[in-house]
């Protein structure tokens, strides 16, 4: 279902000639509108489906601390906050589920997935690290100008973050830049493996103790790829999944 965006006042004027089920229906338009007000959605993603905005919204508050791990989501509660049927909040939370921020229990339904333990984040760290370096190395010969100018949009992206100490925002686009770069291999199959792994490193993430320092991080990558420095671009890489 594609997302709908009607004014209030086009609306109101509706609703007043409709019979009452139509007007639920009206009604769940308009808390949907409000909602994506309120979250100041891009404009390059106002066209996703009703189930890709519910769980772009969980996402969000997942990233963000504000749904904390262990947490249980149930399809009833979430379909009334955001005024819609349960079908949408079940294919959002099916989408969650594979990119391994929620986990599906038998018997005792949806919980937020938990982050990686101390133990196993090493290992979290080097899987991410070999799939992104691999990525790289095999795209590097290939890159184009193109690709260089969409991965610098997201960078300015992660500045205007940094420079407004905004951790929700910095967590989006430091997911988007590494994953523009997976999406640019041939094998999709390397995002599937890589999409798990990266959100549940990102889970509360807090390693930064300037935040700018992320900005500065993610322009030495893209510095060297535009140099067409191999080495420097992968260690650059390296260094910033940890």
């Amino acid at each position: 279902m594609p997302l709908i965006r009607i004014s209030n006042s086009v609306l109101t004027f509706i609703r007043a000639t409709v019979r009452p089920p139509v007007r639920r229906f009206l009604d769940a338009i308009r808390r949907m509108t409000e909602l994506n007000e309120r979250q100041a959605m891009p404009a390059n993603e106002i066209f996703r489906t009703l189930p890709e905005q519910i769980a772009a919204r969980l996402q969000q508050d997942i990233l963000g601390g504000h749904l904390k791990p262990g947490e249980p989501l149930r399809e009833a509660d979430l379909s009334e906050h955001f005024g819609v049927s349960r079908g949408p909040v079940r294919e959002a939370f099916r989408q969650l589920v594979q990119q391994g921020l929620l986990v599906l229990e038998p018997n005792k339904g949806v919980r937020v997935a938990q982050t990686p333990s101390n133990e196993m984040r090493p290992l979290v760290v080097q899987l991410r690290r070999a799939i992104e370096v691999y990525v790289l190395e095999s795209i590097f010969d290939r890159i184009t100008d193109g690709d260089i100018d969409t991965w610098q949009a997201i960078l300015n992206d992660i500045r205007t973050a940094c420079e407004s100490n905004d951790l929700n925002a910095l967590t989006n686009y430091d997911l988007r830049f590494h994953q523009a770069i997976v999406k640019s291999h041939d094998d999709r199959d390397l995002f599937t493996l890589w999409q798990p792994i990266a959100m549940r490193m990102m889970m509360q993430y807090n390693r930064l103790e300037d935040i700018m320092d992320s900005y500065r991080e993610h322009e030495r990558i893209l510095d060297a790829i535009r140099a067409r420095d191999r080495k420097a671009a992968i260690e650059a890489l390296s260094t910033n999944i940890q």
